[in-house]
């Protein structure tokens, strides 16, 4: 049902140069230069997101225009709760003294 994926060994995705093999001889050999890497052209760069102040302080003023309606909203529901509680217990206590006295 839930298996693991197991990562693969990725390719190499540079320019890749055979391994040297050496003779077993007695005289020294020069070795074959190998070529200079060719440099890799750099990718695009994003469009980096520049902050204005005026942009800043209207950020700040947003978020916290939301916290304070979020925030509003929730002690208004809280508000909601306590009031209903009240009134069911004030209704119950007047049945019970209805009730009480019959």
């Amino acid at each position: 049902m839930l298996r693991p994926k197991i990562p693969t060994m990725p390719q190499p995705t540079g320019l890749v140069a055979p391994p040297v093999l050496a003779e077993p001889t007695g005289a020294v050999t020069p070795a074959a230069p190998t070529p200079q890497p060719v440099p890799a052209t750099p990718a695009p760069s994003r469009l980096a997101v520049q902050l204005t102040p005026g942009t800043a302080l209207a950020l700040v003023g947003g978020g916290t225009a939301v916290v304070l309606v979020v925030g509003a909203v929730l002690v208004s529901m809280l508000l909601a709760v306590a009031v209903t509680a009240a009134s069911v217990a004030v209704c119950a206590v007047v049945i019970r003294s209805l009730l009480t006295h019959r």
